[in-house]
Protein backbone atom coordinates (compact mmCIF):
# COMPACT_ATOMS: atom_id res chain seq x y z
CA UNK A 1 0.00 0.00 0.00
CA UNK A 2 1.38 3.32 -0.63
CA UNK A 3 0.94 6.82 2.07
CA UNK A 4 -1.75 8.67 -0.65
CA UNK A 5 -3.65 5.16 -0.58
CA UNK A 6 -3.83 4.78 3.12
CA UNK A 7 -4.63 8.80 3.34
CA UNK A 8 -7.34 8.46 1.01
CA UNK A 9 -8.74 5.06 2.69
CA UNK A 10 -8.57 7.16 6.17
CA UNK A 11 -10.21 9.90 4.69
CA UNK A 12 -12.77 7.51 3.56
CA UNK A 13 -13.37 6.38 7.12
CA UNK A 14 -13.51 9.54 8.84
CA UNK A 15 -15.93 11.09 6.58
CA UNK A 16 -17.88 7.89 6.41
CA UNK A 17 -17.90 7.70 10.61
CA UNK A 18 -18.76 11.50 10.59
CA UNK A 19 -21.64 11.35 8.46
CA UNK A 20 -23.24 8.43 9.93
CA UNK A 21 -22.72 9.89 13.53
CA UNK A 22 -24.51 13.23 11.85
CA UNK A 23 -27.19 11.03 10.09
CA UNK A 24 -27.92 9.31 13.23
CA UNK A 25 -28.22 12.03 15.41
CA UNK A 26 -30.61 13.71 13.04
CA UNK A 27 -32.93 10.78 13.01
CA UNK A 28 -32.88 10.85 16.56
CA UNK A 29 -33.54 14.83 17.08
CA UNK A 30 -36.93 14.33 14.14
CA UNK A 31 -37.98 11.19 16.15
CA UNK A 32 -37.59 12.53 19.57
CA UNK A 33 -38.96 15.65 18.53
CA UNK A 34 -42.03 14.08 16.37
CA UNK A 35 -43.10 12.60 19.75
CA UNK A 36 -42.33 15.12 22.17
CA UNK A 37 -46.25 16.48 22.64
CA UNK A 38 -47.43 12.93 23.56
CA UNK A 39 -46.60 10.31 26.47
CA UNK A 40 -46.47 6.85 24.80
CA UNK A 41 -49.54 4.79 26.04
CA UNK A 42 -47.47 2.78 27.95
CA UNK A 43 -46.48 5.66 30.39
CA UNK A 44 -49.48 7.74 30.02
CA UNK A 45 -50.35 6.91 33.37
CA UNK A 46 -46.95 6.71 34.68
CA UNK A 47 -45.54 9.67 33.47
CA UNK A 48 -46.86 13.78 33.41
CA UNK A 49 -46.25 15.23 30.30
CA UNK A 50 -44.48 17.63 31.62
CA UNK A 51 -41.82 15.06 32.14
CA UNK A 52 -41.89 13.78 29.04
CA UNK A 53 -41.55 17.07 27.42
CA UNK A 54 -38.38 17.69 29.78
CA UNK A 55 -36.73 14.57 29.15
CA UNK A 56 -37.55 14.85 24.88
CA UNK A 57 -36.00 18.98 25.54
CA UNK A 58 -32.59 17.06 27.41
CA UNK A 59 -32.37 15.15 24.84
CA UNK A 60 -32.30 17.27 21.75
CA UNK A 61 -30.26 19.54 23.96
CA UNK A 62 -27.91 16.56 24.10
CA UNK A 63 -27.81 15.41 20.60
CA UNK A 64 -26.99 19.17 19.45
CA UNK A 65 -23.78 19.08 21.30
CA UNK A 66 -22.86 15.68 20.65
CA UNK A 67 -22.94 17.28 17.36
CA UNK A 68 -20.67 19.83 18.12
CA UNK A 69 -17.97 17.51 19.84
CA UNK A 70 -18.55 15.24 16.91
CA UNK A 71 -17.19 18.16 13.91
CA UNK A 72 -14.33 19.01 16.04
CA UNK A 73 -13.37 15.95 17.51
CA UNK A 74 -13.48 15.23 13.54
CA UNK A 75 -10.99 18.83 12.72
CA UNK A 76 -8.91 17.71 15.74
CA UNK A 77 -8.35 14.26 14.37
CA UNK A 78 -7.29 16.27 10.69
CA UNK A 79 -5.06 18.32 12.47
CA UNK A 80 -3.19 16.12 14.08
CA UNK A 81 -2.83 13.40 11.18
CA UNK A 82 -2.95 14.60 7.73
CA UNK A 83 -2.44 18.08 8.25
CA UNK A 84 0.87 17.34 10.51
CA UNK A 85 0.15 18.57 13.88
CA UNK A 86 1.69 15.39 15.59
CA UNK A 87 5.06 15.47 13.07
CA UNK A 88 5.01 19.54 14.04
CA UNK A 89 4.87 18.80 17.49
CA UNK A 90 7.52 16.14 16.98
CA UNK A 91 9.99 18.13 15.05
CA UNK A 92 9.84 20.81 18.30
CA UNK A 93 10.84 17.91 20.60
CA UNK A 94 13.40 16.98 18.06
CA UNK A 95 14.94 20.36 18.37
CA UNK A 96 14.80 20.53 21.68
CA UNK A 97 15.63 17.62 22.65
CA UNK A 98 18.03 16.54 20.16
CA UNK A 99 20.09 13.48 21.56
CA UNK A 100 16.80 11.95 23.98
CA UNK A 101 14.63 10.27 21.19
CA UNK A 102 13.26 7.51 23.55
CA UNK A 103 11.87 10.89 25.66
CA UNK A 104 10.71 12.60 22.89
CA UNK A 105 8.02 9.89 22.10
CA UNK A 106 7.19 9.98 25.91
CA UNK A 107 6.57 13.37 25.40
CA UNK A 108 5.24 13.32 22.27
CA UNK A 109 2.49 11.37 23.33
CA UNK A 110 1.96 13.49 26.70
CA UNK A 111 1.84 16.82 24.10
CA UNK A 112 -0.93 15.00 22.70
CA UNK A 113 -3.20 13.99 25.38
CA UNK A 114 -2.92 17.62 26.72
CA UNK A 115 -4.12 19.36 23.81
CA UNK A 116 -6.87 16.79 23.03
CA UNK A 117 -7.85 17.66 26.85
CA UNK A 118 -7.43 21.25 26.51
CA UNK A 119 -9.54 21.12 23.65
CA UNK A 120 -12.48 18.78 25.36
CA UNK A 121 -12.38 21.41 28.27
CA UNK A 122 -15.01 24.36 27.01
CA UNK A 123 -17.30 21.74 25.66
CA UNK A 124 -17.09 19.91 28.75
CA UNK A 125 -17.50 23.02 31.21
CA UNK A 126 -20.37 23.93 28.94
CA UNK A 127 -22.18 20.00 29.55
CA UNK A 128 -21.61 20.62 33.03
CA UNK A 129 -22.88 24.23 33.83
CA UNK A 130 -24.86 24.89 30.65
CA UNK A 131 -26.62 21.68 29.22
CA UNK A 132 -26.62 19.91 32.68
CA UNK A 133 -27.51 22.93 34.85
CA UNK A 134 -30.57 23.95 32.29
CA UNK A 135 -31.81 21.02 32.94
CA UNK A 136 -31.79 20.75 36.93
CA UNK A 137 -29.24 17.94 37.11
CA UNK A 138 -26.08 19.68 37.98
CA UNK A 139 -24.56 20.16 41.33
CA UNK A 140 -21.12 20.87 40.91
CA UNK A 141 -18.98 23.75 41.44
CA UNK A 142 -16.47 25.03 39.29
CA UNK A 143 -14.31 24.46 41.80
CA UNK A 144 -15.34 21.05 42.64
CA UNK A 145 -14.89 20.43 38.37
CA UNK A 146 -11.19 21.97 38.78
CA UNK A 147 -10.45 19.90 41.55
CA UNK A 148 -11.71 16.62 40.11
CA UNK A 149 -9.60 17.88 36.97
CA UNK A 150 -6.79 18.28 38.93
CA UNK A 151 -6.68 14.83 40.66
CA UNK A 152 -7.78 13.19 37.63
CA UNK A 153 -4.49 14.41 35.85
CA UNK A 154 -2.09 13.34 38.39
CA UNK A 155 -3.91 9.94 38.47
CA UNK A 156 -3.28 9.67 35.02
CA UNK A 157 0.35 10.58 35.42
CA UNK A 158 0.89 8.20 38.44
CA UNK A 159 -1.23 5.23 36.19
CA UNK A 160 -0.32 6.26 32.96
CA UNK A 161 2.54 7.61 32.33
CA UNK A 162 4.88 4.43 33.52
CA UNK A 163 2.57 2.51 31.66
CA UNK A 164 3.37 4.61 28.59
CA UNK A 165 7.02 4.52 29.66
CA UNK A 166 7.22 0.27 29.83
CA UNK A 167 5.11 -0.43 26.97
CA UNK A 168 7.46 2.55 25.26
CA UNK A 169 10.29 0.58 26.22
CA UNK A 170 8.86 -2.79 24.89
CA UNK A 171 8.24 -1.78 21.78
CA UNK A 172 11.71 -0.67 21.65
CA UNK A 173 13.66 -3.35 23.50
CA UNK A 174 11.64 -6.92 22.98
CA UNK A 175 11.76 -6.90 19.04
CA UNK A 176 8.57 -8.07 16.51
CA UNK A 177 6.59 -9.74 19.46
CA UNK A 178 6.46 -6.69 21.58
CA UNK A 179 2.45 -6.57 21.24
CA UNK A 180 2.09 -9.71 22.96
CA UNK A 181 3.94 -8.29 26.21
CA UNK A 182 2.38 -5.28 25.90
CA UNK A 183 -0.94 -7.25 26.30
CA UNK A 184 0.60 -9.00 29.07
CA UNK A 185 1.47 -5.50 30.90
CA UNK A 186 -2.46 -4.36 29.86
CA UNK A 187 -4.13 -6.89 31.24
CA UNK A 188 -2.10 -6.99 34.60
CA UNK A 189 -2.56 -3.05 34.72
CA UNK A 190 -6.22 -3.79 34.53
CA UNK A 191 -6.49 -5.99 36.74
CA UNK A 192 -4.58 -4.37 39.39
CA UNK A 193 -6.75 -1.00 39.02
CA UNK A 194 -10.11 -3.28 39.38
CA UNK A 195 -8.64 -4.18 42.89
CA UNK A 196 -7.49 -0.66 43.63
CA UNK A 197 -10.47 0.71 42.67
CA UNK A 198 -12.84 0.67 45.31
CA UNK A 199 -10.09 1.76 47.92
CA UNK A 200 -8.04 3.69 46.68
CA UNK A 201 -9.08 5.76 43.13
CA UNK A 202 -12.80 5.90 43.82
CA UNK A 203 -12.41 7.08 47.35
CA UNK A 204 -10.09 10.61 45.64
CA UNK A 205 -13.21 11.61 44.30
CA UNK A 206 -16.40 10.62 46.50
CA UNK A 207 -17.52 9.80 50.20
CA UNK A 208 -18.73 6.38 51.06
CA UNK A 209 -20.38 5.39 54.40
CA UNK A 210 -21.90 2.65 54.73
CA UNK A 211 -25.11 2.00 54.49
CA UNK A 212 -27.00 2.40 57.38
CA UNK A 213 -28.81 -0.04 59.17
CA UNK A 214 -32.43 -0.09 58.40
CA UNK A 215 -35.09 -1.68 56.18
CA UNK A 216 -33.57 -1.19 52.94
CA UNK A 217 -30.36 -2.60 54.42
CA UNK A 218 -31.87 -5.61 56.09
CA UNK A 219 -34.29 -6.22 52.48
CA UNK A 220 -30.72 -5.99 50.91
CA UNK A 221 -29.04 -8.10 52.80
CA UNK A 222 -31.43 -10.99 52.67
CA UNK A 223 -31.09 -10.77 49.11
CA UNK A 224 -28.01 -11.42 48.82
CA UNK A 225 -28.12 -14.14 50.87
CA UNK A 226 -30.47 -15.71 48.69
CA UNK A 227 -28.51 -15.23 45.72
CA UNK A 228 -25.21 -16.56 47.56
CA UNK A 229 -23.44 -13.20 46.92
CA UNK A 230 -20.42 -12.22 49.26
CA UNK A 231 -19.67 -8.80 49.19
CA UNK A 232 -16.69 -6.55 51.67
CA UNK A 233 -19.91 -4.06 52.69
CA UNK A 234 -22.48 -1.74 51.36
CA UNK A 235 -21.97 1.42 50.85
CA UNK A 236 -23.62 5.45 50.32
CA UNK A 237 -21.93 7.31 47.60
CA UNK A 238 -22.48 10.65 47.88
CA UNK A 239 -23.25 11.24 44.36
CA UNK A 240 -25.60 14.25 44.83
CA UNK A 241 -22.55 16.16 45.48
CA UNK A 242 -22.09 16.31 41.25
CA UNK A 243 -25.10 15.22 39.90
CA UNK A 244 -28.92 14.51 40.39
CA UNK A 245 -28.46 11.50 38.59
CA UNK A 246 -29.05 8.24 40.44
CA UNK A 247 -27.45 4.39 40.04
CA UNK A 248 -26.36 1.75 41.91
CA UNK A 249 -23.30 -0.62 40.84
CA UNK A 250 -20.50 -3.28 42.29
CA UNK A 251 -16.69 -2.44 41.85
CA UNK A 252 -13.81 -4.87 42.96
CA UNK A 253 -12.74 -7.67 42.17
CA UNK A 254 -12.64 -11.58 43.80
CA UNK A 255 -12.93 -10.76 47.49
CA UNK A 256 -12.71 -7.07 47.58
CA UNK A 257 -16.27 -6.62 45.71
CA UNK A 258 -18.46 -3.95 47.08
CA UNK A 259 -21.94 -2.75 46.00
CA UNK A 260 -22.40 1.05 46.11
CA UNK A 261 -25.82 2.94 46.34
CA UNK A 262 -25.62 6.88 45.25
CA UNK A 263 -27.41 8.63 47.65
CA UNK A 264 -29.45 10.08 44.74
CA UNK A 265 -31.17 6.57 44.11
CA UNK A 266 -31.93 5.68 48.02
CA UNK A 267 -33.94 9.01 48.04
CA UNK A 268 -36.17 8.40 45.73
CA UNK A 269 -36.92 4.77 45.53
CA UNK A 270 -38.61 2.44 48.33
CA UNK A 271 -37.32 -0.12 49.85
CA UNK A 272 -39.01 -2.95 47.55
CA UNK A 273 -37.28 -1.23 44.21
CA UNK A 274 -33.99 -0.77 45.72
CA UNK A 275 -33.98 -4.15 46.14
CA UNK A 276 -35.48 -5.16 42.65
CA UNK A 277 -32.23 -2.17 41.51
CA UNK A 278 -30.08 -4.65 43.15
CA UNK A 279 -31.00 -7.70 42.16
CA UNK A 280 -31.02 -6.79 38.29
CA UNK A 281 -27.03 -5.62 39.19
CA UNK A 282 -26.56 -9.35 40.94
CA UNK A 283 -28.38 -10.60 37.46
CA UNK A 284 -25.20 -9.34 36.02
CA UNK A 285 -22.62 -10.98 38.42
CA UNK A 286 -24.64 -13.90 38.80
CA UNK A 287 -24.61 -14.28 34.63
CA UNK A 288 -21.13 -13.44 34.24
CA UNK A 289 -21.16 -10.10 32.50
CA UNK A 290 -18.66 -8.39 34.31
CA UNK A 291 -16.12 -11.42 33.45
CA UNK A 292 -17.56 -11.80 29.99
CA UNK A 293 -16.80 -8.21 29.26
CA UNK A 294 -13.53 -8.32 31.12
CA UNK A 295 -12.41 -11.13 28.73
CA UNK A 296 -13.58 -9.43 25.80
CA UNK A 297 -12.09 -6.64 25.92
CA UNK A 298 -8.63 -8.19 26.57
CA UNK A 299 -9.37 -10.56 23.46
CA UNK A 300 -10.37 -7.03 21.34
CA UNK A 301 -6.61 -5.47 23.08
CA UNK A 302 -5.01 -9.03 21.95
CA UNK A 303 -6.23 -8.56 18.14
CA UNK A 304 -5.81 -4.76 18.29
CA UNK A 305 -1.89 -5.06 19.49
CA UNK A 306 -1.12 -7.28 17.17
CA UNK A 307 -2.77 -5.05 14.10
CA UNK A 308 -0.81 -2.21 15.58
CA UNK A 309 2.39 -4.49 15.93
CA UNK A 310 2.13 -5.14 12.11
CA UNK A 311 0.91 -1.57 11.02
CA UNK A 312 4.21 0.06 13.26
CA UNK A 313 6.27 -1.90 10.63
CA UNK A 314 4.69 -0.25 7.55
CA UNK A 315 6.36 2.97 6.40
CA UNK A 316 3.24 3.99 4.75
CA UNK A 317 1.05 3.81 7.91
CA UNK A 318 3.12 6.53 9.35
CA UNK A 319 3.20 8.62 6.03
CA UNK A 320 -0.38 8.01 5.46
CA UNK A 321 -1.20 9.91 8.27
CA UNK A 322 1.12 12.89 8.25
CA UNK A 323 4.54 11.71 9.34
CA UNK A 324 7.40 10.97 8.12
CA UNK A 325 10.17 9.82 10.59
CA UNK A 326 13.70 10.85 10.16
CA UNK A 327 16.57 9.11 11.52
CA UNK A 328 18.01 8.60 14.99
CA UNK A 329 13.52 8.83 15.64
CA UNK A 330 12.20 6.10 18.20
CA UNK A 331 8.61 4.76 16.43
CA UNK A 332 7.17 3.56 19.40
CA UNK A 333 5.17 7.08 20.11
CA UNK A 334 3.90 7.33 16.70
CA UNK A 335 2.41 4.18 15.81
CA UNK A 336 0.62 4.23 19.49
CA UNK A 337 -1.00 8.09 18.59
CA UNK A 338 -1.53 7.38 15.03
CA UNK A 339 -3.12 4.14 15.67
CA UNK A 340 -5.31 5.26 18.43
CA UNK A 341 -6.25 8.17 16.54
CA UNK A 342 -7.17 6.70 13.36
CA UNK A 343 -8.45 3.53 14.53
CA UNK A 344 -12.19 4.78 15.52
CA UNK A 345 -13.24 6.06 12.16
CA UNK A 346 -12.44 2.51 10.73
CA UNK A 347 -14.18 0.61 13.32
CA UNK A 348 -17.48 3.21 14.35
CA UNK A 349 -19.51 0.91 12.09
CA UNK A 350 -19.33 -2.14 14.62
CA UNK A 351 -20.51 -0.18 17.41
CA UNK A 352 -23.92 -1.85 16.97
CA UNK A 353 -22.38 -5.35 17.90
CA UNK A 354 -21.22 -4.18 21.24
CA UNK A 355 -24.86 -2.06 22.01
CA UNK A 356 -26.81 -5.53 20.91
CA UNK A 357 -24.70 -7.26 23.52
CA UNK A 358 -24.65 -5.35 26.18
CA UNK A 359 -28.60 -4.83 25.80
CA UNK A 360 -28.75 -8.94 25.71
CA UNK A 361 -26.74 -8.41 28.72
CA UNK A 362 -29.06 -6.56 30.61
CA UNK A 363 -32.52 -8.61 29.73
CA UNK A 364 -30.66 -11.50 31.23
CA UNK A 365 -30.43 -9.49 34.21
CA UNK A 366 -34.10 -8.11 34.31
CA UNK A 367 -35.34 -11.33 34.17
CA UNK A 368 -33.35 -12.97 37.19
CA UNK A 369 -34.02 -9.76 39.20
CA UNK A 370 -37.82 -11.23 38.39
CA UNK A 371 -37.19 -14.25 39.47
CA UNK A 372 -35.27 -13.14 43.25
CA UNK A 373 -36.91 -10.25 43.64
CA UNK A 374 -40.19 -8.32 41.56
CA UNK A 375 -40.46 -7.56 38.10
CA UNK A 376 -43.13 -5.13 38.99
CA UNK A 377 -40.99 -3.27 41.68
CA UNK A 378 -38.55 -3.07 39.18
CA UNK A 379 -40.46 -1.90 36.32
CA UNK A 380 -41.44 0.84 39.09
CA UNK A 381 -37.89 1.60 40.05
CA UNK A 382 -37.16 2.07 36.39
CA UNK A 383 -40.21 4.17 35.35
CA UNK A 384 -38.59 6.55 37.95
CA UNK A 385 -35.35 6.41 37.14
CA UNK A 386 -36.48 7.28 33.42
CA UNK A 387 -38.61 9.99 34.90
CA UNK A 388 -35.11 11.61 37.20
CA UNK A 389 -32.81 11.21 34.60
CA UNK A 390 -34.72 12.68 31.88
CA UNK A 391 -34.45 9.68 29.60
CA UNK A 392 -36.71 9.36 26.43
CA UNK A 393 -39.44 7.19 26.65
CA UNK A 394 -39.20 7.54 22.19
CA UNK A 395 -35.77 7.04 21.08
CA UNK A 396 -35.34 6.85 17.15
CA UNK A 397 -34.77 2.34 16.85
CA UNK A 398 -31.60 2.89 14.73
CA UNK A 399 -30.07 5.62 16.91
CA UNK A 400 -30.61 3.39 19.90
CA UNK A 401 -29.44 0.56 18.13
CA UNK A 402 -25.81 2.02 17.58
CA UNK A 403 -25.76 3.71 20.75
CA UNK A 404 -27.33 2.58 23.55
CA UNK A 405 -26.42 -0.03 25.97
CA UNK A 406 -29.75 -0.27 27.38
CA UNK A 407 -33.02 -1.32 26.03
CA UNK A 408 -34.90 1.28 25.01
CA UNK A 409 -37.74 1.74 27.84
CA UNK A 410 -40.88 0.86 25.91
CA UNK A 411 -39.40 -2.86 24.96
CA UNK A 412 -38.02 -3.50 28.64
CA UNK A 413 -40.82 -2.89 30.42
CA UNK A 414 -42.90 -4.76 28.16
CA UNK A 415 -40.40 -7.72 28.92
CA UNK A 416 -40.97 -7.03 32.77
CA UNK A 417 -44.55 -7.27 32.14
CA UNK A 418 -44.42 -10.40 30.40
CA UNK A 419 -42.28 -11.63 33.05
CA UNK A 420 -44.65 -10.62 35.78
CA UNK A 421 -47.28 -13.73 33.77
CA UNK A 422 -50.91 -13.37 32.37
CA UNK A 423 -52.34 -12.61 35.60
CA UNK A 424 -50.21 -9.93 36.62
CA UNK A 425 -48.56 -11.25 39.89
CA UNK A 426 -45.01 -10.69 40.06
CA UNK A 427 -43.20 -13.84 40.34
CA UNK A 428 -41.99 -15.09 43.65
CA UNK A 429 -38.71 -15.34 45.09
CA UNK A 430 -36.66 -18.27 44.18
CA UNK A 431 -34.75 -20.35 46.37
CA UNK A 432 -30.97 -19.52 46.64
Amino acid sequence: MTPLTFTLAFAGALLASVGLRLWLASRQARHVARHRDAVPAQFAERIPLAAHQRAADYTLARTKLGLVETLVGAVVLVGFTVLGGIAAIADLLRAWLPEAPFLRQVLLVGTVAAIGGAVDLPLSWYRQFGLEKRFGFNRMTPRLLLADLAKGTLLALALGGPLLVAVLWLMERTGSLWWLWAWALWVAFNLAVLVLYPTVIAPMFNTFVPLEPGPVRERVERLLARCGFASKGLFVMDGSRRSAHGNAYFTGFGRGKRIVFFDTLLSRLNADEIEAVLAHELGHFTHRHIVKRIVASFAISLAGLWLLGWLSRQPWFYQGLGVTPQAGDALGGYALLLFFLAMPAFTFALQPLGSWLSRRHEFEADAFAARQSSAEDLSRALVKLYEDNAATLTPDPVHSAFYDSHPPAAIRLARLAALRGADGAAPQPAPA
